[in-house]
């Protein structure tokens, strides 16, 4: 694998990584809500890692072949979009909100599920990696390419994600009334997204 293709899926995971999404939504409402949002990317880096171990070992292309399990994994990702984001609109998050920061294990959790069964991290691993694979000789075994990718794709989410989350507390940190408005978008986000995804899915049973 060249560093041509290296840097172009460097490009290109850069550019889906920076277009908000339900990891952007979630990691704002955990910036505003907690006393820091490492907890939250963590979570969402942790999700990213499964999907590179089960692409690396082959089975992201058992999904990929399997409609019906793809289907699953994506209205249950769905699901758990809407039931997050509908939490998130009747609590919304604000730094100077009394009571102690949600636990980091479970905030880790959250992201974790969130990025483990978001469509968009199913279309990455299952559509737009494998094109920047070179199988055959001269060539580093495929596993070991997938992985290197995967691994530039979690450093990515990381670092985006961080500086989302670190701006939205530092931004919005002495603004109760509009940390609470971007929490709402943040959970309305949420909640649209899973609602439009399951809605699709389910339309082409």
């Amino acid at each position: 694998m060249d560093s041509a293709t290296l840097l172009s899926f460097l490009a290109l995971d850069l550019l889906l990584v920076c277009v908000p999404g339900a990891d952007w939504a979630y990691v704002i409402s955990a910036g505003l809500r907690d006393l820091s949002p490492v907890p939250a990317v963590a979570g969402l880096v942790g999700g990213y890692a499964l999907h590179t171990l089960l692409a690396a070992a082959g089975l992201a292309v058992l999904v990929a072949g399997s409609p019906a399990l793809l289907t699953a994994l994506t209205v249950a990702g769905s699901a758990y979009l809407v039931r997050l984001g509908w939490g998130v609109l009747r609590r919304p998050a604000a730094p100077e909100a009394g009571g102690a920061p949600a636990r980091g294990g479970r905030v880790f959790l959250r992201g974790a599920t969130i990025s483990g069964l978001n469509p968009k991290g199913l279309l990455l691993y299952l559509s737009v990696l494998p094109q920047f694979l070179a199988p055959g000789d001269g060539h580093p075994p495929v596993p070991a390419q997938t992985a290197v990718l995967g691994l530039l794709h979690m450093a990515c989410c990381a670092v985006v994600y961080l500086g989302v989350g670190l701006a939205a507390r530092a931004v919005l940190g002495a603004r109760p009334a509009a940390a609470r408005a971007v929490a709402r978008t943040s959970g309305a986000a949420m909640l649209g997204i899973g609602a439009f995804l399951l809605m699709q899915r389910l339309a082409t049973l």
